[in-house]
């Protein structure tokens, strides 16, 4: 499996590409923003979006999709919770992102525990909300992978503090993250890449989770 990170926008979002090895179809990852960009990185790698996937809802993480629909439709995947306000007026960060257009493609609803088969690879959805209400990560279990999100940062967590968000709940669901193999290396929404095993022994939320819920 390849992966190649780009980080776009103004908060330098990870926007992952994900393709299987010799594969021709790519899965994209937080598409937030600098379409162009990651359009000429499909080009002249002769990959072609098999679908969006969506960590959550904020605009700095799904900014770029509609230009990137508009080169390469494909299906876009994002929690059910999240489509009820990520295209609305409630999702503006200005100056920097402004509500993003809803998708005229086709939209779909993940679930807890579901497994995604895209482009060759198999994305298994692990809800974590907490930063938001309907956040999720992406586990591709046989490449011990997780796509994080905001949910889980080098040494950090996702800030709890916006509309949505939840210090307890994270808690819940870091303590989900926690079960997975200490090798899993962890693509977060923002940062350097990490491991289980380095986040266990270096970050305190994530060791001690209940000192987000006081």
């Amino acid at each position: 499996m390849h992966i190649e990170t780009m980080a776009v926008g103004p908060y330098e979002v990870n926007c992952y590409i994900v393709s299987a090895t010799g594969g021709a179809e790519a899965v994209v990852i937080d598409p937030g923003a600098e379409a162009e960009a990651i359009t000429q990185y499909l080009r002249v790698a002769r990959l072609k979006p098999a679908a969006y996937l969506l960590t959550h809802g904020h605009a700095d993480h799904i900014g770029g999709l509609e230009q990137l629909l508009a080169a390469f439709p494909a299906p876009v995947y994002m929690q059910a919770e999240e489509q009820r306000w990520a295209f609305s007026p409630r999702n503006s960060i200005p100056p920097f992102y402004f509500p993003p257009s809803k998708p005229p493609t086709d939209l779909r609803a993940i679930h807890d525990g579901e497994d995604v088969s895209l482009a060759g690879i198999t994305f298994r959805v692990i809800a974590t909300p907490g930063h938001t209400p309907g956040g999720v990560c992406y586990y591709v279990e046989q490449e011990q992978a997780l796509f994080s999100g905001d949910t889980l940062f080098q040494g950090s967590v996702g800030r709890t503090d916006l509309p949505g968000g939840d210090g307890r709940v994270l808690a819940q669901s870091l303590k989900k993250l926690a079960l997975l193999p200490p090798t899993t290396c962890v693509y977060p929404g923002h940062g350097p890449d990490s491991t289980i095993a380095d986040e266990q022994r270096g970050n305190i939320y994530f060791r001690a989770p209940a000192v987000l819920q006081t």
